[in-house]
């Protein structure tokens, strides 16, 4: 539960504003926290007095360096992260879920078929850490969160590479002595067995309500740990077994996490089908909860001055009017509906309920709202909970591709039926693969991996291929098209656009033996014989940005159209000839926040439109200017444009939508409506026949405005933030970080 901000808590950290607090302890603070882009974050703090210490910054750095080799499908993903200030932080992702103490609490021991599919999902988790040399060493009940879509493990405070002792003192045990296993009970070295011990104490008291060892003092549980035998008393009996063998003395005599997870699950079926009722309601109280927090803050006590933020802890930097407004609103992107609980008011015309009071909590005054026009409050189609994508992964989400549309996210890829909502197919994808998978209207493409292994069956990085998804299974279908070879280890790729049998990528071989960075390219692949049509340098890229090359990109007018980020963070828009490569015209894009330009780009044969600012339409031919709004709407400013049937259509910030002729400038038509106002002119419009369809921040509502009309005449309620038009179903596609919705397009 969300708790009001502390008199001396500052007002943000890095460029994330503060809404509340979520929990404080002897390490630090954790708050519950937006971003620019207005997603929903759990900001993790270090306290003042222990940041000096070099040994729990250390710690600090080490718990972000796990959480990101974790990643966002078994983990809390992480967003930033700044161990080196004077108050260290880490920013990650809002988990939509109880911990699975809390959830046992709540629902009683899990039935065999929730123990069984939890346990296979976390040992995949540790596997992923094990694979990369790194063990948690702290796995427990309170460190689990369980999600619809799987759980995900939290808190390495205390995780550590493996044969890293330089933060562990000899013959001391470091975790919980109710789940830690023998060898780390006696300070000894912690390896992969030993997480998967304490993953079979988890896995009992999941299914009993209570540990393997029992409760009481620690100097009794590590006893018992060392030397007595687990109770596994009210364990399913055909868990026993599997589960006595993983809490083995003997480190040697436990199974593998890939040999555990295969005795306790097929791996079919979804995730939540196997939670109990009890549990996903939580999941969604939780969900619909947050979307209420209104940041407030406690008085100072009497005998202290008013608040100010703590000294040496910066303010908020950056916020945009976007992240703003979203704050303000009480926006949670990235924290959307989830399950009956959550989608059941979502329904409703009655208000939601508020937020929880307590000592110092005041009721927000009312602000501006769309809740009292008389307009019929409709909602969507179909909706489902997913794992969701990241503000800063692939622009185009969800993609089009058929009758299907195509989530992308950290975790995994997902078909589902524009029409039904149906899901069709998923696939897992690794860390930030999202840029490699891309659609050409028809079919989805992706770069994989082909897997080998050693003499020893240990798996190996293998070749990379680009693969048609066969949109009936999600499996690699036909156009299996090399983009590396064996030789090519370390080879970054990212699908940019695949348009008449080619695919275009960005490409480098990653860094040399001394960690420089080695140079990026550009390259076309023919997709019916697998040549290369020609590869082109990128500009250089300093070895300390991670970031991508890449933006956004768009095949239009015969050119490979890019939004390139350079080393100073600047925007620069590259034109390429397809036939060649080679650049066509560069210009700067001046002004440009090169964290919001990510969305798809907005062309015709002719023109290059652009918005975050005056609207403008840039030759292809050349890229000069052909128009702007600056002379009909002088200080103006738009957000993304999309255009359809040569009307170009935006928001206007403070006003609403507007259209304008693509081919001249001129303006068409301005909004009428009052709600307009509320209109969140950064995200992108969709646009039917007798609809166009835009985002009201205030209330989260998407509302129809008439194309005669030019005002609302239908409110649909939504806690998306993207909406893509599927022409073929007739259908608004709404997502959010951990769902999508299907509207009817008109």
């Amino acid at each position: 539960m969300p708790f009001p901000l502390a008199h001396d808590d500052p007002p943000g950290l890095g460029t994330y504003r503060l809404l509340a607090r979520l929990g404080s302890g002897g390490m630090g603070t954790v708050y519950l926290a937006r971003s620019p882009g207005g997603r929903t974050l759990a900001l993790k703090t270090m306290h003042a007095r222990i940041a000096a210490t070099a040994e729990f910054r250390t710690r600090f750095r080490l718990e972000a360096d796990a959480a990101r080799v974790i990643g966002g499908r078994y983990g809390a993903q992480v967003v930033a992260a700044d161990p080196l200030a004077e108050t260290p932080w880490m920013a990650t992702e809002y988990v939509l879920g109880p911990p699975l103490d809390e959830a046992v609490e709540l629902a009683g021991p899990l039935p065999e078929a929730s123990v069984r599919v939890l346990g296979a999902a976390l040992c995949a988790a540790l596997g992923q850490l094990h694979r990369s040399d790194v063990v948690h060493r702290d796995l427990k009940p309170s460190n689990i969160m369980v999600t619809a879509h799987g759980p995900k493990v939290i808190d390495f405070g205390i995780a550590r590479a493996l044969g890293d002792a330089r933060l562990t003192h000899t013959g001391a045990a470091v975790g919980t002595p109710a789940f830690m296993s023998p060898e780390q009970a006696t300070g000894q070295e912690h390896s992969p067995a030993g997480d998967v011990f304490a993953l079979a104490g988890v896995l009992v008291f999941a299914a009993t309500g209570r540990g393997p060892f029992g409760d009481g003092q620690p100097a009794d549980l590590l006893y018992r740990v060392r030397y007595g035998e687990p109770d596994l008393t009210g364990t399913p009996a055909a868990l026993v077994p599997i589960l006595a063998r993983a809490l083995a003395k003997d480190p040697a005599e436990r199974p593998a996490t890939a040999e555990l997870a295969a005795q306790l699950h097929d791996g079919g079926g979804e995730f939540a089908d196997h939670l109990p009722d009890a549990v996903l309601a939580e999941i969604g109280r939780r969900a619909s909860e947050v979307w209420q927090v209104v940041p407030q803050r406690l008085p100072a006590p009497p005998d202290q001055p008013a608040t100010a933020p703590s000294a040496g802890v910066p303010a908020a930097r950056g916020l945009s009017r976007r992240g703003l407004l979203r704050a303000g609103a009480g926006s949670a992107l990235g924290v959307a509906g989830a399950g009956a609980g959550a989608w059941a008011w979502l329904g409703r015309d009655e208000a939601a309920p508020g937020p929880a009071t307590g000592p110092g909590y005041t009721k927000p005054k009312p602000g501006p709202s769309v809740s009292a026009l008389r307009k019929k409050r409709l909602d969507s189609v179909w909706q489902k909970q997913i794992s969701g994508p990241d503000d800063d992964q692939n622009p185009e989400v969800p993609l089009v591709a058929g009758d299907q549309v195509v989530m992308v996210a950290s975790a995994e890829a997902r078909g589902v039926d524009a029409r039904s909502g149906e899901t069709r197919w998923t696939f897992s994808l690794s860390f930030d693969e999202s840029w490699e998978v891309a659609s050409d209207g028809t079919h989805v493409y992706r770069i994989a991996r082909a897997e080998k292994h050693d003499d020893n069956d240990t798996l190996r990085p293998g070749s990379w291929f680009l693969a048609r998804v066969d949109l009936t299974t999600g499996k690699d279908g036909g156009h299996r098209v090399p983009v590396s070879d064996d030789q090519g280890y370390g080879l970054i790729s990212r699908l940019l656009a695949v348009a008449d049998d080619t695919a275009y990528l960005a490409v480098s071989r990653g860094t040399d033996k001394y960690e420089r960075r080695l140079p990026w390219f550009v390259m076309a692949l023919d997709l019916t014989n697998g040549s290369r049509k020609w590869r082109d340098p990128l500009p250089f890229r300093s070895a300390e940005s991670d970031e991508k090359h890449v933006l956004s990109a768009k095949v239009v007018g015969g050119l490979l159209v890019t939004l390139q980020q350079m080393n100073d963070a600047k925007v620069r828009i590259v034109a390429r000839d397809l036939r060649t490569g080679k650049v066509a015209w560069d210009e700067p894009w001046k002004g440009a926040d090169r964290r919001l330009v990510r969305d798809p780009l907005t062309a015709d044969g002719k023109h290059l439109y652009l918005g975050y600012g005056p609207l403008r339409a840039l030759r292809l031919s050349d890229g000069g200017q052909a128009w702007d709004t600056s002379g009909t709407r002088p200080g103006k400013t738009y957000g993304p444009p999309v255009l359809k049937d040569g009307v170009l259509y935006a928001v206007e910030e403070d006003l609403g939508l507007v259209a304008f002729d693509a081919g001249s400038g001129k303006p068409r038509w301005t909004e009428k409506s009052e709600e307009g106002r509320s209109a969140d002119h950064l995200v992108r419009p969709v646009v039917g026949s007798e609809y166009a369809y835009s985002y009201s921040f205030t209330g989260k509502f998407l509302r129809a405005v008439g194309l005669t009309s030019h005002t609302t005449e239908q409110l649909y309620k939504t806690s998306g933030t993207k909406f893509v038009a599927h022409e073929k179903s007739r259908m608004v596609i709404a997502s959010g970080p951990d769902f999508l919705a299907g509207f009817p397009l008109r």
